[in-house]
């Protein structure tokens, strides 16, 4: 029963798609396709509808159909920059004869291990291969990865994703929880010890759209609001979960998204367990489930005029049960937890709202933004400091480029979350997905300053130096989180990370990258209350990889 309703809506995907024509392939969000196109939009060259991503490779072949037609606007690198992305999405762009080709260039010029293309079905496929060598904390480390990677179309109806790679990482201070860092947590095969992690990844979407919408079903990460050191209301911090998701162009000014996503709660529910045949090994003796995690998300973008959106949405982590509720894309969901709880805490979900606003080229070259987060307001406590329990986040931040140096950006953050965000006294309700927050890497009780200035030299080639401050202070309890007032922000023992990096990448061809990049931390943790503990640790990385 429990699969069901996810039953009913592959069936109705499958009907739907045959009295439609038209396809869709999502672009993985690391793609650097983004920071260009974010940056055209900035410049106020084009329109680039990006608060939610992944989005569309036909999305982005139209915008950069606009950019070709705006030429005389674009400086020289601008114009190289886009007749390199011109190759990739060539299919989208102009459409395909039929073709057939191994381990060359396709009919747009773009290398791939294998294209092939009639009137029916059309298919890319690349290799994924890496390796990363270097030195993390005076010790050597290597990160090694392999996998493939594939898109393509059925008629005029279906596109299709799908890519897997397999990792290794070896070395004295290899990270196996990957908790206090932006890099995306894993989850770490069983044979994995503390110097040599083994891990593997995978993503597939099956989707479909139309002349106003798009529909699919998939697993991948799913990334709202912008920021360049974090994302406070979902990034790629967690690992990709499965989702159903739609997608509306209701008008030229209102947007919506909704989607559904079943999450890994981490959870043991030891009534559905049962024993195994085994008894003799007590790590086999017993076969265990988890319980159920969901999460369901909508989203309301408003573009009230040229370069602003303005962005509400509402979430609820839910558990136990499939609910039909939240399976209601236009539904209030906080209403819906007080129905099927009765207002009782201990029964219903943990809800979430946030509001986030953008604003680009309105000041000239200049992307301006911000995050709202809210995990719990108590207004009363707006007022009155005994009552106070505000639990909420926000982020905000600017990028400005080519002023006064044509092809350098700088972009400056600032994010605070307050004490207990993200966090709940039932640990099916935390805003997690395999024990890793969703929203953003720091979590809760901290904040940080961000910096950086990144320049593109020639096509492909770009270096950046960033910094960053991060005040963080204990995680507290449960019963602090629910007691009136709360602890104030930074309460217990702190640490303070200064971070220093410098990023030098460069993409040889399409997905080919040779990168390096170099990071000094400085960690003081306070032992006492006003003394500090301070330890400096460097990491150099050096990277070759093809694919992303």
């Amino acid at each position: 029963m429990r699969k069901f309703p996810l039953l009913i809506f592959i069936a109705l995907f499958l009907i739907f798609q045959s009295f439609i024509s038209a396809q869709i392939v999502y672009e993985p969000v690391g793609n650097d396709i983004y920071s260009f196109l974010s940056l055209m939009s900035q410049k106020g060259i084009i329109e680039f509808n990006d608060q939610i991503k992944p989005v569309s490779r036909k999305y982005i072949a139209q915008k950069l159909l606009e950019l070709n037609s705006k030429s005389d606007q674009l400086t020289s690198l601008e114009k190289e920059e886009a007749s390199f992305y011109n190759k990739d999405f060539g299919l989208e762009m102009v459409g395909s004869q039929p073709f057939i080709n191994y381990l060359g260039n396709d009919q747009f010029g773009r290398l791939r291990l294998f294209s092939y293309s009639d009137s029916l079905f059309k298919l890319n496929i690349s290799p994924i291969l890496g390796m990363c060598l270097g030195k993390n904390a005076g010790s050597n480390y290597a990160h090694t990865w392999s996998g493939i990677g594939l898109y393509g179309y059925i008629g005029n109806s279906i596109g299709f994703s799908f890519n897997y790679r397999d990792n290794s990482e070896t070395g004295a201070t290899v990270d196996m929880t990957k908790h206090f860092t932006p890099v995306t947590g894993v989850i770490v095969a069983k044979e994995s010890s503390s110097d040599n992690i083994q891990y593997s990844e995978a993503h597939a979407i099956l989707a479909t759209d139309w002349s106003w919408g798009e529909v699919s079903i998939g697993k991948d990460f799913m990334e709202w609001g912008y920021g360049e050191s974090g994302k406070l209301v979902l990034s790629d911090k967690a690992p990709s979960f499965p989702f159903i998701r739609l997608d509306l162009r209701l008008t030229s000014w209102l947007r919506f998204n909704y989607f559904h996503a079943w999450l890994n709660s981490d959870v043991v529910d030891s009534a559905s367990s049962y024993p195994t045949y085994i008894t003799s090994d007590p790590n086999q003796s017993t076969r265990e489930l988890f319980i159920n995690k969901y999460l369901a998300s909508h989203t309301i973008i408003v573009t009230p005029v040229k370069g602003l959106d303005v962005s509400l949405g509402e979430s609820m982590i839910y558990s136990d049960k499939l609910e039909i509720g939240y399976l209601i894309p236009i539904n209030f969901f906080k209403l819906t937890d007080h129905y099927l709880s009765s207002a009782n805490i201990n029964v219903g979900g943990n809800a979430q709202f946030f509001l986030g606003v953008s604003s680009r080229d309105h000041l000239k070259n200049t992307h301006l933004y911000g995050t709202w987060f809210i995990d719990e307001i108590t207004l009363e406590g707006l007022f009155d400091k005994m009552k106070q329990r505000n639990q909420f986040g926000f982020s905000l931040g600017g990028s400005i480029t080519d002023l006064p140096v044509d092809n350098l950006t700088a972009v400056l953050e600032y994010t605070k979350i307050y004490p207990f965000v993200y966090s709940h006294y039932i640990p099916t309700l935390l805003y997690t997905n395999a024990s890793y927050v969703m929203g953003d890497w720091m979590g809760n009780n901290a904040d940080r300053i961000y910096a950086s200035l990144n320049y593109r030299f020639i096509r492909g080639l770009q270096g950046t130096i960033w910094g960053q401050y991060i005040r963080k202070g204990d995680a507290g309890t449960p019963e602090e989180q629910y007691s009136q007032p709360q602890p104030p922000f930074l309460f217990g023992l702190r640490t303070n990370y200064t971070y220093f990096g410098i990023d030098l990448k460069y993409e040889i061809t399409h997905e080919l990258f040779v990168r390096s990049t170099f990071q000094n931390l400085l960690t003081s943790q306070e032992v006492t209350k006003g003394s500090f503990n301070n330890v400096t640790t460097t990491q150099f990385l050096l990277m070759v990889y093809y694919g992303m």
